[in-house]
């Protein structure tokens, strides 16, 4: 025997089935401990970048519609409008002027209009 040989680790393989056929394969660490994958709320307006509020334009209960400025956010010296993406009413605002955020902070949190 050679003792200069390296040892091999032990491959475990894995079934994945994709559209109906059945695959062999094994993942890797990072690939296993990924963190799943969330749909967007779009209830929930978050921040897409760190900044700070400039001007928060509504308030809890307001009514609002799609398309209307709810705060600025300044960024990287830009002036970034965050707009609603729909219709309806101002549950929570979570923020004030003045204040830095962090990414993906929840900003404001919109309810759906029942009229």
């Amino acid at each position: 025997m050679n003792k200069d040989k390296t040892k091999q680790k032990k491959v475990r393989f894995k079934s994945l089935v994709i559209e109906g056929t059945k695959y062999r394969t094994h993942f890797t660490r990072k690939f296993e401990n990924r963190k799943p994958w969330i749909p967007e709320n779009p209830l929930h307006i978050l921040s897409f970048i760190p900044g700070m509020i400039l001007k928060v334009f509504v308030s809890e209960g307001q009514k609002v519609r799609e398309g209307q400025d709810l705060l600025i956010l300044e960024a990287m010296k830009m002036k970034n409008r965050i707009k609603s993406p729909l219709d309806g009413k101002i549950k929570a605002v979570n923020v004030k002027e003045g204040e830095k955020v962090p990414r993906d902070l929840l900003l404001i949190e919109l309810d759906v209009a029942t009229e």
